[in-house]
């Protein structure tokens, strides 16, 4: 499979000016997805090389424009094959956006118990520490600080998760919306006939 990614390709499609256009070329549509999955052609999962190819192709195009995929196949099959293909990318896009966003859900949700537990600790060390620090003067000083920063490290994973964590989960939200968004075209070899047609 091969392809190259192109700004604002204007043609006789369903691809509007100044889209961001990813080129993909195989030999026939159905190579596009994978050989193994059963479901019908429109439910079937993309090919994990097509989908790892559009995606990286994605993430270089400018975020302001709308994508576009460009398909340019050898041996075509009929129309309904080539509208069933648009149908089948853009579900399979949606599919992957909704299942990053549950994913975000059940980050934030990690996220929050994690905060409840990490600041039912940070208050108990630090009551602990000052009872501590008030009865044994000598080694008060020592376990008052070994407490607080014990506190502090249960802080870590809800600081982790709502400083870092969930914006590329966010970000993935944001790129398969687009990317089931995305119109798709499909362009015939010239001179190439569906399968089917031209036969005897």
């Amino acid at each position: 499979m091969e392809g190259r990614p192109a700004l604002g390709r204007a043609a006789s499609s369903p691809i509007p000016p100044g889209a961001a256009v990813i080129e993909v070329h195989v030999g026939e549509l159905r190579q596009l997805f994978n050989a193994i999955d059963p479901s019908p052609f429109r439910e079937r999962d993309l090919d994990p090389k097509a989908e790892a190819f559009i995606v990286e192709w994605s993430r270089e195009m400018p975020s302001h424009l709308p994508l576009a995929l460009l398909v340019h196949v050898d041996r075509p099959s009929a129309r309904d094959d080539e509208a069933l293909l648009r149908e089948a990318v853009q579900a399979y896009f949606g599919a992957e956006a909704e299942s990053s966003r549950r994913r975000l859900r059940r980050l934030f949700h990690v996220g929050r118990i994690s905060l409840f537990i990490g600041l039912t600790v940070l208050a108990s060390c630090i009551g602990l520490a000052r009872i501590i620090e008030s009865r044994l003067q000598d080694f008060g000083g020592i376990l008052n600080e070994s407490l607080l920063i014990g506190g502090w490290v249960a802080m870590w994973r809800p600081l982790e998760v709502f400083l870092y964590d969930w914006w590329p989960v966010r970000g993935e939200v944001r790129l398969y919306d687009r990317l089931a968004a995305m119109r798709v075209d499909v362009r015939s070899a010239p001179g190439s006939r569906p399968s089917g047609e031209g036969e005897s």
